[in-house]
């Protein structure tokens, strides 16, 4: 494999010609985030990029942009074909019941020659009150990170405002939000702006080297209160529904197992004691250049998606 700040090599072992950019390639792309990086990266020359993704055809119904290359984490022969030849790689995993995909996707990212990997975590794996399987998966797959002999940059987020999207049904159907931990504010971030701050450290990776940071939203809002935006942008009366816990449980049981329900329960009161209210320090306002956009920036701009 080549080391961080070795120049690329061409298959034969000679150093790279041309003026073409970085090879990146993007996991997890037709998730919340990774849309958008592969969006951004589109728009990044000479950077090129390719997308590992289960289902080239949902890829194609997003309209994301790249060459896509089916895969699993589970078949370590698609992800040598996907990483062979890449400098960076974007590192979604997603099923904290399956740990040894972030070993998979880090071995065949070594053997391809991969030199630098930005990760996608979460906030809570500072929260010394998390000890949730959720939590300690996150952990684990940082470490892991940094013990690859990868250069690499952690990028850990507090919950996707995207997350309320799960709301559109009853929105539509019943004009009524209907979630658990009602009062519980969180710093939502957008996840454009998470995908911002990724295709940085992935085009520009000597700025990012060694480097973790937090990226909260501008706002820490209650699911309520959410739903209190919602209602004035879509310019319709909706109202929020509490749920207890134990059917929030079993719809997540339902969804995710018995193990993750708990996790995400756990989480949930978290939440509750305001474990996820701090709102961005700054750090994702430096990466960007900007303020992170509110709640209902992103509301406003996804609004026909409620409608």
């Amino acid at each position: 494999m080549t080391t961080p700040g070795t120049p690329a090599r061409s298959r034969t072992g000679e150093p790279a010609t041309g003026t073409a950019g970085p090879r990146i390639v993007v996991t997890g792309a037709t998730g919340a985030v990774g849309r958008h990086v592969a969006r951004l990266l589109a728009q990044r020359a000479p950077a090129r990029h390719s997308l590992f993704v289960r289902d080239p055809g949902k890829a194609a119904a997003l309209g994301l942009p790249g060459p896509a290359v089916r895969g699993d984490y589970t078949d370590p022969e698609s992800l040598r074909r996907a990483f062979d030849g890449a400098d960076a790689v974007f590192v979604v995993t997603a099923n904290p019941l399956r740990p040894e995909d972030d070993e998979r996707v880090l071995a065949a990212a070594r053997a391809g020659g991969v030199r630098h990997a930005v990760k996608l975590s979460w906030c809570g794996v500072a929260d010394p009150g998390a000890d949730d399987l959720v939590a300690r998966w996150n952990r684990r797959s940082e470490e892991l990170l940094r013990d690859s002999g990868l250069s690499w940059t952690v990028l850990r987020i507090r919950t996707p405002m995207s997350n309320a999207l799960a709301w559109a049904p009853s929105i539509r159907d019943r004009g009524a939000v209907r979630a658990f931990g009602g009062a519980a504010r969180t710093a939502c971030v957008d996840p454009r702006d998470v995908a911002m701050a990724a295709v940085a450290a992935l085009t520009d990776p000597q700025q990012h080297l060694g480097r973790t940071y937090a990226l909260a939203g501008p706002e820490a809002l209650s699911p309520r209160e959410q739903t209190g935006v919602l209602a004035e942008v879509l310019g319709r009366h909706l109202a929020f529904e509490e749920s207890a816990e134990e059917e929030a449980r079993a719809g997540w049981s339902r969804r995710y197992g018995e193990r993750i329900a708990d996790a995400l329960v756990s989480g949930a009161r978290r939440r509750a004691g305001g474990a996820a209210a701090a709102c961005d320090d700054g750090t994702l306002a430096r990466l960007l250049g900007r303020r992170p956009r509110t709640f209902r920036e992103w509301a406003t701009d996804h609004a026909r998606e409620f409608i």
